[in-house]
């Protein structure tokens, strides 16, 4: 039966279908539901084919044996074996590469820490700026967001497309103004779109011509290679770009294995060009004396080279893939046509993006919390915590079992319907 718009039933035809959702809901709650599907964690049989990580070195001549000696002091920034699987995978050199602790974002907040405290490349400090401002693509991650809040960074929204940022709004505000210094990007499947960003964006990004000499892109790759598809998508080498313009230090690039391996074990990198990577390690030499070393070398005896870790992003794929299906095909069958929802089909990542109706996402938020299913609060991939338009939900698919995934994917569509129908009909 085709469906119908909801903005184009009748009065009575709308109170029925309203009606039905109402019992159905109801029938929800009582169920007692707890469910999470609030952060892009992975699940625990994702976290169970990595289990061999944890004995891949023993003691003796797995680390003794070592040139520097892993368990020592040194080695700032990363084992030479670590870096080059990084510099592989980003597209590098390794003289381009600082390999770190367990957290990409630890070091994306060091980077605007030492930029805030130290300075870019001979700068000005930030901290004696009377305005610091950082372009924002939304929907995007709130991590970053909240990064520059703990520092007082003002926050500029951008519009997001099909084939990434509106380079029009970031060139004229990158261009014009010379007190933005920076712009969040997740340019692989992005957080919380799904998109990746076209080879016209990747090249319009390297061709800005900043009116501040500090301007920076921090290129957050945490994606790089969660593809859910034999075919994933493709990404332009960004610093490659920026190097063919002569602004090779306009750039850095951040990736972890933290979806990769363990999260809360795993290994991170920066990738930047020479100059960059020289003032980063004059202050880090303050910072510490070395990283969890010992780390990077299970890393390296565990996948070996870029080729083993693809070969474990397919074990990945294979267990998340059918999450995502089971989430897009719920939203297809239950939400298309009625024009009350839009929403993205990434080909890897980690979320989906759901539009639902304006002025609703609160609502559905709430009724999803009421029927015992924990979401990302609503307005989190908008500065501040404000979606303008209370109309965008971050879906996160992998922590939740098979199970859990159909049941909460039918309840955010029922609930997606109802707010919609109670907006309609006030």
């Amino acid at each position: 039966m085709e469906k119908v718009s909801y903005k184009n039933l009748a009065r009575e035809q709308a109170t029925a279908v309203r009606a039905e959702l109402e019992k159905k809901y109801a029938e929800y709650v009582a169920q007692g539901l707890k469910l999470d599907m609030s952060r892009g964690k992975p699940a625990p049989d994702q976290l169970d084919i990595c289990d061999d990580l944890l004995s891949v070195i023993s003691a003796g001549s797995d680390v003794a044996d070592t040139t520097p000696d892993v368990r020592n002091y040194g080695g700032l920034d990363g084992i030479p074996e670590m870096k080059e699987i990084f510099a592989e995978m980003l597209g590098v050199s390794t003289k381009e590469i600082i390999v770190g602790g367990n957290a990409s974002l630890t070091m994306m907040f060091d980077m605007i820490s030492r930029s805030v405290t130290h300075g870019v490349l001979g700068n000005t400090t930030w901290c004696k700026l009377s305005e610091v401002k950082f372009l924002c693509p939304v929907p995007g991650y709130d991590r970053h967001f909240g990064i520059c809040e703990c520092f007082g960074i003002k926050m500029i929204p951008i519009a997001m497309t099909e084939a990434g940022p509106d380079m029009d709004e970031v060139k004229k505000y990158v261009e014009n103004d010379a007190s933005v210094k920076g712009i969040w990007c997740v340019p692989k499947y992005s957080n919380p779109s799904g998109i990746t960003y076209s080879d016209d964006v990747v090249r319009a990004f390297a061709a800005l011509n900043p009116a501040a000499p500090d301007f920076r892109i921090f290129w957050d790759n945490a994606y790089c290679v969660h593809d859910l598809y034999e075919e994933g998508d493709k990404l332009l080498n960004i610093l490659e770009e920026c190097r063919k313009n002569g602004k090779e230090d306009m750039v850095y690039i951040f990736a972890s294995t933290s979806k990769i391996s363990f999260p809360g074990a795993g290994v991170a990198v920066m990738a930047m060009s020479e100059a960059n990577i020289a003032a980063a390690k004059k202050v880090m030499t303050y910072q510490m004396i070395g990283p969890d070393k010992i780390n990077q070398l299970r890393h390296v005896k565990y996948y070996k080279n870029l080729d083993g870790i693809m070969a474990h992003m397919r074990k990945h794929a294979a267990l998340i893939a059918p999450k995502f299906e089971i989430v897009l095909e719920t939203l297809e069958r239950e939400l298309a046509g009625l024009d009350i929802a839009d929403w993205t089909a990434p080909r890897g990542g980690y979320f989906i993006s759901l539009d639902v109706m304006n002025g609703t996402a609160k609502r559905v938020h709430k009724l999803m919390a009421d029927a015992g299913v924990v979401m990302t609060g609503c307005g989190a991939t908008f500065p501040y915590g404000n979606d303008p338009q209370d109309r965008n939900l971050r879906i996160a698919p992998t922590y939740p079992s098979v199970e859990e995934l159909k049941i909460a994917s039918e309840l955010l569509c029922l609930c997606t319907k109802l707010a919609a129908l109670e907006k309609i009909m006030g």
